[in-house]
């Protein structure tokens, strides 16, 4: 790690970043800063993280997380820059590596990034896509940072669009799951805190499963008796299209990326 990274944007991502980076054995808070323009959110971040140096712009620095909104990451970049950043990791949603690079100059190593918001607990998953100053190292340096709150994938850029529509929007669409479960578990008789918890340790338990044994069409063959409740219950799914219309979901929201991108 950097003798000094420095997070600018203090929101719930660059939060996550910190708490994971400082989990980590033999953490030292005094290696890592947030830049943060609102007071009062300096003011949280210093009572959540105490002894890492909170300010309003960032600090003498040799890295920086750029975690800002996109509309601000061309300021963000610039001034981490100044502050003697060398390595910039981006995960500001649809701002490309050749903005980022153009704001930051020709021998800053750049990486850009699509985390999403299961990193706020920790199990998040990320995909890195490294600018033309960005090497080896320099990618390595980026998945360690990422990794503190999950798993990290290396592509192209020109497939990030597609990242945010699976796994960027992703969470989106299995709380939409989440809630139709829960008002289906009400409907069928149960109390809603009843088809809460059922519904969370169903979704919990499931993706613990699909990550210890893969191959999800296995994994559905396996619950699914011939003519049994299971089936019926597909047969069901099956007739509204719901895989088409999942399918159709991350196509759009990919689509979207490339328009914000562009």
């Amino acid at each position: 790690m950097p003798d000094v990274l420095v997070i600018v944007g203090g929101g719930n991502m660059g939060a996550a970043l910190l708490g994971g980076l400082l989990a980590a054995e033999g953490a030292d808070p005094s290696h890592f800063a947030v830049a943060e323009a609102l007071p009062a959110r300096r003011a949280e971040l210093a009572a959540q993280f105490p002894g890492v140096a909170i300010a309003d712009a960032p600090p003498s620095c040799d890295a920086a997380v750029i975690a800002v909104k996109p509309g601000d990451v061309v300021a963000a970049v610039r001034a981490a820059v100044e502050a003697g950043a060398r390595r910039l990791l981006s995960i500001a949603a649809g701002v490309s590596l050749e903005t980022l690079e153009a704001a930051a100059g020709r021998d800053v190593a750049v990486v850009r990034a699509m985390p999403n918001t299961p990193a706020l607990v920790r199990q998040g998953v990320a995909a890195i896509a490294g600018g033309t100053a960005a090497g080896e190292a320099d990618l390595q340096w980026a998945e360690s940072i990422l990794g503190a709150v999950g798993t990290v994938v290396r592509v192209r850029e020109h497939d990030l669009d597609a990242v945010t529509g699976l796994s960027g929007s992703g969470p989106a669409y299995v709380f939409l799951l989440a809630e139709a479960l829960i008002d289906a578990g009400v409907a069928a008789g149960l109390a809603r805190p009843v088809a809460t918890a059922l519904t969370t340790q169903l979704l919990v338990g499931s993706a613990a499963l699909l990550a210890d044994r893969g191959d999800p069409a296995a994994l559905r063959a396996m619950v699914t008796s011939p003519a049994g409740t299971t089936a019926a219950g597909l047969q069901a799914l099956e007739s509204r299209a719901v895989r088409a219309a999942v399918v159709e979901a991350v196509l759009a929201a990919t689509a979207r990326s490339r328009e914000l991108g562009s």
